[in-house]
């Protein structure tokens, strides 16, 4: 209130100023101005010339330059203001004091947020910048949610850092938290089934599997759930219901999927192909096809293939299939590009290196 007090008071001062003067009636000129020096000169020239102090000529050369200086100071000199122009000035400027704050407040309710509440400095101190370390805004967030238990958003921000620090206790609260004010979604119980396999040191527990298996009769395709369920698979000793899984997440994948490196290592571990082959209605399909359209097809599953090894050039079976296609095809100069990628793309595995060395040897490519 005291400020509101203090900008109303240089509000009024202000108007107050540049109103003033509108009020006030001009002065009518004393005596003593302008105008009055110049008869006394004429009075004067006229005692002097009659005293034979100045001659004839030259006293009649100074009345008329003083009565031309005379006549321009007449000119000059304003006239005072009627009364009812003045009155009407003083009555414009006593609204214009009065209205000016009043339209100024309107204006503000209208346009302005009378009903926002205040911003203490002290909270101000603390609005996060890009200097701030990542305790002082982790702690920021830990005391809004102390004030704010029921705020998902911020139960939601804060899960997944929680998770990337090893605060894998406090991950697992938040991620709950989230669900529970946020509202259950696929993503949301497969986060929390991670964070508890996490907690576990890597161990798809019995919890957490609830949890995949929530978020799969959510969305069938959640990506994380799908993983760890065959993740799950495979610690049981369950190694084809793993493959299964893994094997038909590969299928669905769109090629540049940054999650398909670690579904095919996964799948080669538990003994299946790195690479899912045609399926049998493709193969029946290619039977019935021309053989420019079969030939098309070839070639764009080896494209298909070359991508993907690009993509994760440590599957050495992948790159062998790559060259042998590509000498099937009558193309000994990408045959021989494919064998210089792979060695390149596995030049740091020694074993890897000497896996695909034999295999290109077989293939009649060992230089």
């Amino acid at each position: 209130m005291t400020l509101w007090f203090v900008f109303a008071l240089m509000t009024a001062a202000a108007i107050f100023a540049v109103l003033w003067p509108l009020g006030r009636g001009s002065r009518v000129q004393a005596d003593g101005s302008e105008t009055a020096v110049y008869r006394d000169q004429l009075n004067e020239i006229d005692r002097d010339a009659s005293a034979g102090l100045i001659n004839p000529p030259e006293a009649v050369a100074a009345r008329v330059e003083i009565s031309r200086r005379l006549l321009a100071a007449a000119d000059n000199q304003r006239e005072p203001p009627s009364g009812a122009n003045l009155r009407l000035r003083r009555i414009a400027a006593l609204v214009a004091l009065v209205a000016l704050p009043v339209v100024a407040v309107g204006l503000y309710g209208v346009l302005g947020s009378p009903g926002l509440p205040d911003f203490p400095l002290a909270q101000r101190s603390r609005t996060p910048d890009g200097t701030q370390s990542l305790d002082s805004l982790i702690a920021q967030v830990e005391q809004h949610l102390e004030k704010n238990p029921t705020d998902g958003r911020g139960w939601s921000v804060i899960a997944p850092v929680y998770a990337r620090l090893g605060r894998l206790d406090d991950a697992i609260r938040a991620f709950r938290n989230s669900i529970t004010y946020n509202g259950e979604s696929a993503d949301r119980r497969a986060d929390l089934g991670e964070a508890l396999v996490a907690a576990a040191s890597g161990v798809v527990t019995a919890e957490a599997k609830t949890e995949f298996e929530r978020a799969i009769a959510l969305n069938a395709d959640e990506v994380k759930a799908n993983y760890f369920l065959g993740l799950a698979a495979e610690q049981d000793g369950r190694s084809a219901e793993a493959a299964s899984i893994w094997r038909a997440m590969l299928d669905k994948a769109p090629p540049d999927a940054p999650w398909r490196p670690l579904v095919q290592a996964a799948l080669v571990r538990v003994g299946g192909p790195p690479v899912p082959g045609p399926s049998k209605e493709a193969v029946a399909a290619a039977k019935d096809m021309s053989e420019t359209d079969r030939s098309a097809m070839i070639h764009t599953m080896v494209e298909r293939l070359a991508t993907r090894l690009k993509q994760n050039g440590d599957d050495v079976e992948g790159w062998l299939r790559l060259v042998r296609a590509y000498m099937v095809l009558g193309d000994a100069d990408k045959a021989k590009a494919a064998s210089s990628e792979a060695r390149q793309a596995v030049a740091k595995d020694p074993e890897r290196l000497q896996q695909l060395n034999e295999g290109l040897k077989h293939l009649g490519l060992d230089g």
